[in-house]
């Protein structure tokens, strides 16, 4: 395996399971339930400070096929082209939820006004019987904003104060005020009264937030809903929701009033038209007929006349019939071009037709389509404008229907002109044949058939002026209430429970979250798994041991580190003498791998024990190693290598004399300065003494090989507890002196990308039978070790200043 293929695999081993990231979490369990308190909490205080929102709704049926009236009406009066439009379901969507009608219902309902109190957690809506007083600010703009406050007094009285205007506060100073009077206030005129359907008397304070009409509209606007039940039905759906169910009610309520209101006096229109030009025409015929029979009246006065009727009966029976006929067609004739005239008036361009008076079935239904389209198009021009696209289709049609029409009662008076004339060319005739009968009677013959044309054109316009009347009678709601405005008691928003279960969700997601971010970060060594692409010998895995130190030792010990030069720890040994712990199976492992790597022909193997890093635990794990081998009755021997910071001296009481000032020729026998283990007498410790300020140049010389010799015959193991490699260049120099070298690799300090580094090094052979102890694992999981030092020991190389930059 090459040391490309080595990394390969540690990247490899990069990725994180769900097995290891379930093991992180369990590690980290207090996280997740400060995670879940603080979300959840969070919650519960949004929950709390939200006000309820609930929702009503409404369903409503459009009449399509009525029409607006019964079957039987609509017969009766088709003629006068009154009831020919269709209802489209999606225009009476639009015109529902349009914004007009919605400003109307906010003017009804003076919507613009909301009324507060405090409550518990966040201000109450008052409406309805819950409001005991309201307010009115007269002349207030359309565009403004206002707020202030009513305070009620023990005498009956109110207060009015913290006035705010178009969202700043105004300076001045509180004013009293009756029920039911006005009073002066920067906001203007302020009336306050009571509402007599109230029962609270105890109120105490209401806070009052007045804003323009169009403003309110558009809210409200923004929370209805219409829409069809299905796409096939003519069912409309409306829901609205509001802080106060009485005021959700009594929005769709009034709309739906406000929307029927419409539609009738949109369909009325054209009937209201017509009876107009009926009235106009019966002032003018009443007028004319009183005239002629004043005149009537005064000629047969004036010449004594007596009566004729005996006298022409002969000639009168025959011109009766053609009379008749040209009465009927002079009448037609008379509103066909009335109409026609009407219709050529760019004056009356976007106004409604008469539709009554041309007796002719093609013109009135041609009027009736023409009325139907313009009524659309104003209703459209209403809500829109002019350029609308659909407007300029509709203008356009509209001016093709008006030729039409123009074109049918151009024709229409050619046909009674022409038929006229035939019935007075028959009238001639039988004229000429009373031709004896005195002028009088021709006079009198002349003025009662202009009677007649007027009487008869007078009832005729009398009749249908009384059917116009009924039909705008008959005209009925476009709507019907198929479900009341109702919904649950409940409120809609928020919800308690989505929230809550988002909340939890979110408190088991972000520490898990921020563990995988942490764990994805982290290039550190973090157990066994990461070193098992390594092809040199793996001895044993130390866990961590231990308790977690508290936030306010790991403080202690920071200022500690940075004010003192050497790390005041007390030093242990853990493995203990019949303890079946976790670090002592651990160290067992570790011992009886090590007692099979030794030689087997008697010779005493001594081992250099180094890692990378400072604090990788090498003092530690090598005094209970010697501890552990002594327990089994071996001779062991602990060489403190370290003459830089004598860490494993501290373990006997750091004596002041010892391996250094043997080296350095200040003491004869190096034999003097073996220090017993306190508890194990056949565990022995050479301290280091004085520190030197040359320890490499004291154990390059010879002295030192030659003490390694003859102690090799005194002990089972020797083990020399060195520095970091690669720091300083003792290391080196004990290795020539050793067997074989224990490389410490400490989780969650050893970069990852130095196990190449260490593959490499072992392949090369830089150091004797090199093998790997990996410290500081936690045991039950391959990911989340902590770093701190758990055995209460580390070596604290916080720079080179320890041992220079060689």
């Amino acid at each position: 395996m090459s040391i490309s293929n080595s990394a390969k695999a540690t990247r490899k081993d990069d990725f994180i399971t769900i097995k290891d990231l379930l093991g992180l979490c369990l590690a980290r369990w207090k996280w997740f339930v400060l995670s879940l308190v603080l979300c959840v909490g969070t919650a519960v205080i949004y929950l709390l400070k939200t006000p309820p929102v609930y929702t009503r709704s409404a369903s409503i049926l459009i009449k399509e096929d009525s029409k607006g009236q019964s079957v039987s009406t609509e017969m009766d009066f088709s003629d006068l082209g009154l009831f020919q439009s269709n209802t489209n379901v999606n225009n009476e969507i639009l015109a529902i939820s349009s914004p007009a009608t919605m400003h109307e219902v906010v003017s009804r309902l003076s919507l613009n006004t909301d009324y507060y109190v405090d409550g518990r957690f966040h201000k109450e809506v008052l409406y309805g019987t819950a409001l005991p007083v309201s307010a009115v600010i007269s002349g207030f703009p359309e565009s403004g904003s206002a707020a202030f406050t009513i305070a009620r007094k023990d005498d009956g009285t109110m207060e009015l104060y913290d006035f705010e205007k178009n969202g700043e506060d105004i300076k001045f100073s509180p004013v009293s005020v009756s029920s039911g009077k006005a009073v002066r206030t920067p906001l203007g005129e302020i009336t306050v009264s009571g509402n007599p359907f109230s029962n609270d008397t105890t109120w105490r304070i209401i806070y009052v937030s007045v804003r323009g009409v169009s403003a309110a509209a558009a809210d409200y606007s923004s929370r209805l809903s219409v829409a069809l039940a299905e796409d096939k039905a003519s069912v409309i759906n409306l829901s609205i929701q509001d802080r106060s169910i009485q005021r959700a009610e009594d929005v769709l309520n009034t709309l739906i009033a406000v929307y029927n209101e419409k539609w009738v006096k949109d369909k009325n229109q054209i009937a209201v038209s017509t009876s107009v030009f009926i009235n106009e025409r019966l002032a003018i015929i009443e007028g004319e007929l009183g005239v002629v029979d004043e005149d009537i009246s005064s000629y047969k006065s004036e010449h004594m006349i007596p009566d004729l009727e005996a006298a022409s009966s002969m000639y009168l029976a025959q011109s009766s019939e053609t009379n008749a006929q040209i009465l009927d067609l002079n009448n037609r004739l008379y509103m066909t071009r009335y109409i026609r005239d009407h219709l050529a008036n760019e004056a009356n361009r976007y106004g409604l037709l008469p539709a009554a008076g041309t007796e002719s079935s093609s013109i009135e239904s041609q009027i009736s389509e023409y009325n139907t389209l313009l009524l659309q198009r104003n209703n459209l021009v209403a809500s829109s404008s002019t350029s609308n696209p659909i407007v300029v289709d509709m203008d356009q049609s509209l001016d093709a229907m008006r030729r039409a029409i123009i074109t049918s009662l151009d024709n229409h008076m050619i046909m009674l002109q022409n038929q006229l004339s035939t019935l007075q060319s028959t009238e001639q005739k039988a004229t000429d044949r009373i031709a004896a009968t005195p002028d009088q009677a021709k006079y009198l013959l002349s003025v009662e058939r202009q009677q007649k044309v007027k009487e008869a054109l007078y009832l005729f316009l009398l009749q249908k002026r009384e059917e116009n009347e009924l039909s705008q009678a008959f005209t009925a709601y476009n709507t019907r209430i198929i479900t009341p405005p109702t919904g649950s008691g409940a409120p809609t928003a928020p919800v308690k429970k989505n929230i809550l279960l988002v909340a939890i969700a979110l408190g088991i997601l972000v520490p898990v979250v921020v563990v995988f971010a942490l764990e994805s970060s982290n290039t550190k060594v973090r157990g066994r798994k990461d070193v098992e692409g390594l092809s040199m010998p793996f001895i044993g895995e130390i866990p961590l041991y231990g308790k977690r130190k508290s936030t306010l030792q790991k403080l202690a010990m920071f200022f500690r580190k940075r004010n003192t030069r050497h790390d005041d720890e007390e030093s242990h040994i853990l493995v203990k003498e019949g303890s079946r712990n976790m670090i002592n199976e651990a160290f067992r492992v570790l011992r009886t791998n090590l007692e099979f790597m030794a030689r087997k022909d008697g010779h005493t193997d001594v081992t250099v024990v180094t890692s990378f890093n400072p604090g990788s635990g090498k003092t530690f794990i090598t005094m209970n190693l010697a501890m552990s081998l002594a327990l089994r009755n071996q001779r062991v021997l602990v060489i403190d290598g370290d003459l830089r910071r004598g860490t494993a001296s501290r373990f006997v009481g750091s004596p002041k004399s010892g391996l250094s000032d043997w080296l350095g020729g200040r003491i004869a026998s190096y034999r003097s300065l073996i220090v017993p283990y306190p508890t194990k007498k056949n565990l022995e410790v050479l301290p280091i003494g004085t520190i030197p300020p040359n320890p490499t140049e004291l154990i390059s010389d010879g002295n030192m090989s030659a003490m390694v010799d003859e102690l090799r015959g005194n002990y089972d193991y020797i083990f020399i507890d060195c520095p970091p490699v690669e720091i300083v260049a003792d290391t080196q120099i004990f290795e020539r002196l050793a067997d074989r070298t224990i490389f410490i690799a400490r989780a969650g300090l050893l970069e990852r990308g130095m196990l190449a580094q260490l593959e490499e090094i072992y392949r090369q052979g830089q150091y004797k039978n090199l093998s790997l102890v990996l410290n500081g694992t936690m045991s039950g999981g391959h990911y989340g070790y902590r770093y701190g030092y758990k055995y209460g020991y580390h070596y604290g190389y916080h720079s080179y200043s320890y041992y220079g930059e060689q």
